[in-house]
């Protein structure tokens, strides 16, 4: 690589710093890792060639173009983020990455409208979803649990909410969602 490559290589990586928070391919090898993955599938649950990947993670090219790309990156982290903590099974994860991988996206900063059944409302298991990633944004896992069992005595409702969408299983929380709408 010549001095011209190398520049131009070291300002594509400042540039995915500056708009991703890190350089992509920091960002993708942690994705790759954090939830078992090799780039050829890390590339299709993006729904990027494997070309395409390679040039993100090397700084040949600076810019994911396609913000459906950049909102599945998004949900890969907070993937990512889900199953590390333990909220979130592997097989569960896999399954997860293949409902990513259909997501047409939307909204780079928003992810609320992925799934919506025929009448353009958003699913259950999307409004939970939601739930979920707002609590686990705010909180872990652990400290969640802690804040409902100080709840539990006086609110045992919310004690209970704060459990189940904060660090329980989407389909725990389908259920329990489910079951509380009038």
């Amino acid at each position: 690589m010549d001095a011209a490559q190398q520049e131009a290589t070291a300002r594509a990586r400042e540039l995915q710093r500056n708009w991703y928070g890190e350089p992509l391919g920091t960002l993708f090898r942690k994705l790759i890792d954090d939830l078992g993955l090799n780039q050829a599938r890390l590339a299709g649950v993006l729904g990027l060639s494997a070309p395409m990947l390679s040039q993100l993670m090397s700084g040949q090219r600076a810019k994911i173009g396609n913000p459906a790309v950049v909102q599945r990156v998004q949900l890969l982290q907070e993937l990512a983020v889900q199953v590390a903590d333990g909220s979130v099974s592997a097989a569960e994860a896999t399954e997860r990455m293949d409902e990513i991988k259909r997501s047409q996206g939307g909204a780079v900063l928003s992810n609320t409208t992925q799934t919506t059944n025929s009448s353009g409302a958003p699913t259950v298991k999307r409004v939970v979803r939601e739930i979920q990633s707002l609590l686990r944004s705010v909180a872990a896992a652990g400290d969640i649990i802690e804040a409902a069992d100080s709840l539990a005595p006086t609110h045992p409702e919310l004690a209970e909410f704060l459990r189940v969408y904060g660090a329980g299983r989407t389909a725990d929380a389908v259920a329990h969602y489910q079951a509380h709408q009038n």
